[in-house]
């Protein structure tokens, strides 16, 4: 059973996190734990990107069963490997933050959660969406690279012929949790399915 923190930052993509909190619920019986830490700057760009603040109802909801985390609280379980966390998702990961990570810098829960997961050999997950990328964003994503991390840019695909922004997030949230290990229903390419 897999035990995964999903961190949110502040970049663009509000979309992600939402499509991937909600896949992970409709596939309960893969997870034992879900634990979120969301940024103040992931709050207020959801809001804007969604216009709404459904990350309360989800994050919240006794019923989900998941924990949620202040990123100043290094006492979750998971910023220690004795935690047993296996995966960790940052979506969207900003470029700030991956730098740190791929600098060993680890100044808040997020950045403490995913030097464990690399120090650990567990799987980190990373979804990047900037775009352009510059030299330094480049060479921070080969740091994390070399060191274990998986980088996953926010690039969709196009062969399940898509029709709405949901869908088309969906081909990136899907490949992000295929990468986690986890089964779920999607579009594989050549499949009779």
């Amino acid at each position: 059973m897999h035990k995964i923190v999903l961190a949110v930052t502040g970049a663009s993509g509000s979309i992600y996190p939402k499509q991937i909190i909600e896949k992970l619920l409709s596939i309960h019986d893969q997870w034992q734990e879900l634990a979120v830490v969301m940024t103040d700057n992931a709050k207020q760009v959801w809001e804007t990107e969604l216009d709404n603040k459904d990350y309360e109802r989800l994050l919240h909801d006794p019923a989900h069963h998941i924990t949620t985390w202040s990123v100043k609280d290094f006492l979750a379980p998971f910023a220690s490997g004795s935690g047993k966390f296996n995966t960790m998702i940052i979506a969207p990961c900003s470029m700030g933050t991956l730098g740190r990570i791929a600098n060993g810098v680890s100044s808040d829960l997020i950045t403490r959660a995913a030097d464990v997961i690399l120090k650990e050999r567990r799987k980190l997950i990373c979804l990047v969406r900037d775009t352009p990328y510059n030299l330094i964003h480049i060479r921070n994503m080969e740091t994390l690279t070399l060191a274990g991390g998986i980088i996953c840019p926010a690039t969709p695909s196009f062969y399940s012929k898509p029709t709405t922004i949901e869908e088309v997030a969906a081909t990136v949230t899907d490949r992000v949790l295929d990468l986690a290990g986890l089964d779920i229903k999607t579009f594989r390419w050549g499949s009779s399915e």
